[in-house]
């Protein structure tokens, strides 16, 4: 027995509706107009304001009247101070979606270190919704623990010498833990426990500084009645990047425009492109799919995607990119073709009764009234599937004649090692490498012979 699961089965139907939009995704050419102007050494590239035309010849011909008129006019110089804000307070969801990203460490894990460093005393209670800071905590007290260390400390002792801790505020409060932060210094760690307290520590130095500060310059030019833009960045002050190491604000120098200046272009010429398919979801998109859609919450997110890793249901494409597996696809594809679609593979049933639960906690809703009607909604999909099981086993049917030969003679002799998904990269169609494909094999080979019985 499998069970449904009203947040795990939302989950997976998020990595095959992805999937599904590379396999079907029909690429099409584009052409776009380039523009640079090289003065000594630097090089300006100007961006086409039309962007890109779907019709060459439409491209050619208005190449053709810049060609005739090729003198550049720049028609404005804006130039603004710019700031990259600094993260806010970290809460849990962030906290698993970047560390993901940027330690790829995935976020049961990443859980189950945090609630170590937690039980140890080095960081706060790691299961928030919180990312403000309350008023009654020591923030700079908090600072001054982390000015020992050799890597940070400096940028702890200079946060204390510029007017101490300033937190950038967010909007969330579940009125029970503040945001994770450090709680006290840990020279002894190592190992990801040692990599994910340093973010931790990172991430809290970095909210409570300063913005980075820098000044842009965007240049717009006028070549016969096309308009063009280029951008340049000069960073100032990198302030709370000097500590978060895990973004970058790259700096872009262009070359020198006034208002009225006109120049010949280096580059005046068309290129082709094309346009991509979307990618596979990593675990941070997936995360952030199931926090917009209201599937579980901070505390469940990691346990619904584990669920259905350890089911198969999906495997890793280079232990990054969530690739649905056979059984996943005809599931998914099974309750469609039952029209459970919007029920069960997409995340509104949940995402209904998670509001409804809200109206209960502000006294709006009755919880009785609420009940009520989850289960008359639970009982009518149920029947519905009760009703059109055999819709539920062609499709797992039709997924699983893809399989090698030897299964569909069903021969009971067969080794399930030799079976496997057919898991195919949409791009290319070569076979997608996932993990666990002994037990993924044995699970959809008994899960066949079942639907045969």
């Amino acid at each position: 027995m499998i069970s449904y699961g009203s947040c795990q089965f939302p989950t997976l139907g998020f990595v095959v509706e992805r999937y599904q939009a590379i396999e079907n995704f029909i690429s099409e050419q584009f052409w776009r107009i380039k523009v640079n102007h090289t003065v000594k050494d630097l090089t300006t590239e100007f961006s086409w304001k039309r962007d890109r035309l779907f019709d060459k010849n439409s491209c050619e011909a208005i190449l053709d009247v810049c060609k005739e008129s090729p003198q550049a006019t720049v028609e404005t110089v804006e130039s603004k101070e710019k700031s990259k804000w600094r993260p806010l307070p970290l809460d849990t969801i962030e906290m698993e979606k970047n560390v993901s990203r940027k330690l790829k460490i995935n976020a049961k894990d990443a859980m189950k270190i945090a609630e170590r460093l937690y039980t140890q005393g080095y960081i706060s209670y790691p299961r928030t919704e919180t990312n403000i800071f309350p008023k009654e905590i020591n923030l700079a007290n908090l600072v001054e623990q982390q000015r020992e260390d050799a890597r940070w400390g400096p940028f702890a002792a200079r946060i204390m010498n510029e007017g101490g801790p300033t937190p950038r505020q967010g909007k969330k409060s579940d009125q029970a833990h503040p945001p994770i932060h450090p709680t006290r210094y840990a020279a002894n760690l190592t190992g990801n426990e040692q990599r994910l307290y340093e973010y931790i520590v990172r991430h809290f130095l970095a909210c409570v500084h300063k913005d980075a500060k820098g000044f842009e310059t965007i240049v717009n030019i006028d070549i016969a009645g096309e308009k063009f833009t280029a951008k340049g960045l000069i960073v100032l002050e990198k302030n709370y990047l000097d500590v978060y190491t895990y973004e970058k604000w790259n700096a872009k120098e262009i070359n020198n425009y006034r208002p009225g200046d006109t120049f010949m272009p280096t580059v005046l010429d068309i290129v082709e492109s094309s346009t991509t398919p979307p990618k596979l979801l990593t675990e941070a998109e997936l995360i952030a799919l199931m926090d917009k859609h209201g599937i579980g919450t901070d505390a469940t997110h990691a346990e619904h995607i584990d669920k259905i890793k350890t089911r198969e249901y999906v495997g890793l494409h280079e232990n990054i990119y969530f690739v649905p597996g056979t059984l996943g696809m005809g599931l998914v594809e099974g309750y469609n073709n039952v029209g459970l679609e919007v029920s069960l593979a997409k995340p509104l049933l949940r995402a209904e009764f998670e509001k409804d639960l809200k109206l209960i906690c502000d006294g709006i809703k009755d919880p009785e009234e609420v009940r009520r009607e989850q289960i008359a909604k639970y009982r009518a999909v149920f029947q519905t599937v009760v009703e059109k099981m055999r819709l539920i086993d062609e499709s797992l049917g039709n997924r699983l004649d893809d399989r090698p030969q030897e299964v569909a003679n069903d021969n009971p002799g067969d080794d399930p090692d030799d079976f496997r998904p057919a898991l195919k990269c949409p791009k290319c169609g070569n076979d997608m490498i996932v993990k666990n494909k002994k037990e993924w094999s044995w699970k959809i080979f008994v899960l066949y012979r079942i639907s045969r019985m």
